[in-house]
């Protein structure tokens, strides 16, 4: 019995037939993890005793008669989700004891949907970093290369996947915290469409969860292929239940098209802020070059996509915006004084950053008006287009860099170094407006690590982006097990 790299989907339809039960599975992925985790760190809170009971209760309940999308699947959760009884921290040391009572609505799907936890995956301190290391559980390593990040904030999961520790997890995506991590690792991930999926306990300890409507910030599902995504987006989409659940259902539209040869394709690799390394083109290339061999209508400019520069600025505005909101009245004064000594020539993304982050109500309202222009001109591409191919990150997986500054890092892009956060303008192409995005793989670097891209497609139509990394992956491949 060898189930540990086979998808959700392969396990659901081998319980279904009884050629293996969940006990079995759920073994088989704890002794997995206890060999190879010490090495990869990727599993920072192991649920395995419930984890087990769990799984014999799926098994009775399959002997009843019963079934579930996901009736005695294996998976695992991203550390930042509220589970009953387990421990909640961001990777912060004051809340290292933090042990909410209540499962996040998303965990409560998962299990209501009879999934069996394995148990919590890494996370960057206050999911702040593309990379995933804390003071409380250490640095997750990307199973491909050890000295490399998996990515961040959602890298514990996605090197859990990579590894076989589990068939499904579930992160969060604000900064590219799913599909960064997804391209790093070589596996699948999806951002939903902003408000899709109920956030409800995936919360900053101590506070509270509650039902609020998070500006950027998205839950949304990790596989290791893309009809998974699909299987557990289906599990985690619909609204809250204490507010907009109390009188809607979701149903999302079809797919646009069921072939290639149906889709619409606008291909970006290039960037005006910041360069597209030379393996993260290829990538972009070889998924373009699939399309074009299916019979899609591949182009690659178009008069309506809207201003590439100011949206990077605006989502760089509104995200540091939020972040930096309960600072204290000292660091507010501080960065007040260091804004007032920017040129106003200074048009860098580090100066839209600084200025961001000492926005008045005034500013993110303005902000947020030119976002919903943004937003009216993504509605009229995707009346042209089907989906937009283009890069998650300029490259592969970098090297850990534990720097505690992280306004002093630099990525390495072919050799020559730019600011750190500038790699996310491409992660908030689809962020800022809202958009569902499906990280999908699209090769190898010339060093052998994967290399992936994202399919953004028309808001709440987040099945035409998944339909079409299925296609994708039926052509050009898709996981592959990290060597």
């Amino acid at each position: 019995m060898e189930y540990i790299f086979r998808s959700a989907e392969e396990i659901a339809t081998a319980l279904r037939a009884g050629e293996v039960t969940s006990v079995e599975l759920t073994d088989e992925a704890i002794a997995r993890i206890e060999r190879d985790d010490k090495v990869i760190n990727a599993i920072c809170v192991p649920d395995f005793d419930h984890a087990r009971h769990g799984a014999r209760r799926a098994d009775q309940a399959r002997a009843r008669g019963e079934d579930g999308p996901l009736l005695g699947i294996p998976v695992t959760v991203k550390e930042s989700y509220n589970m009953a009884g387990l421990p909640t921290t961001w990777g912060m040391p004051h809340y290292a004891n933090y042990v909410p009572a209540e499962d996040a609505v998303a965990v409560a799907r998962l299990k209501a949907a009879g999934a069996v936890v394995l148990g919590k995956t890494n996370v960057p301190l206050g999911l702040q970093d593309l990379q995933s290391f804390n003071e409380i559980y250490g640095t997750t390593n990307n199973p491909w290369d050890h000295d490399r990040t998996p990515g961040g904030s959602s890298g514990g999961s996605a090197a859990a996947l990579a590894s076989g520790f589990g068939a499904l997890s579930i992160g969060s995506d604000i900064g590219g915290s799913l599909r960064t991590p997804a391209h790093f690792c070589g596996v699948y991930a999806h951002k939903p469409t902003l408000g899709l999926a109920a956030n409800r306990g995936m919360v900053p300890p101590p506070a509270p969860a509650l039902p609020v409507d998070l500006d950027l910030a998205v839950v949304g599902p990790m596989a290791r292929t893309a009809r998974d995504l699909t299987l557990l987006l289906d599990v985690m989409a619909g609204p809250d239940p204490l507010t907009l659940g109390v009188a809607h259902d979701v149903t999302l539209p079809p797919a646009r098209h069921e072939r290639l040869s149906g889709f619409r394709v606008l291909v970006l690799d290039e960037h005006p802020l910041i360069p597209t390394g030379s393996a993260v083109r290829a990538g972009v290339n070889r998924v373009a070059d699939a399309l074009v061999a299916g019979g899609a209508r591949v182009e690659r400019h178009s008069r309506l996509l809207p201003d590439l520069i100011e949206a990077a600025t605006l989502y760089m505005q509104l995200l540091v915006s939020g972040t930096v909101a309960r600072f204290p009245v000292e660091a507010h004064e501080q960065l007040r004084a260091s804004v007032a000594g920017l040129s106003p020539d200074d048009q860098s993304l580090d100066a839209a950053r600084l200025r961001g982050m000492v926005f008045s109500h005034l500013d993110w309202i303005e902000a947020n008006n030119r976002r919903e222009l943004h937003r009216h001109g993504w509605r009229q591409l995707f009346a042209e287009f089907d989906a937009v191919v283009c890069p998650i990150t300029p490259t592969p997986a970098f090297p850990h860099d534990h720097h505690p500054n992280l306004l002093e890092r630099r990525i390495d892009i072919d050799g020559v170094e730019y600011p750190y956060f500038d790699q996310l303008v491409w992660a908030g192409l689809a962020t800022m407006p809202g958009l569902p995005a499906t990280a999908v793989p699209a090769g190898r670097s010339p060093e052998g690590l994967p290399v992936g891209v994202q399919l953004i497609g028309p808001m709440f139509e987040d099945r035409t982006p998944l339909r079409l990394a299925e296609l994708l992956e039926q052509r050009i491949g898709g996981f592959q097990v990290p060597e």
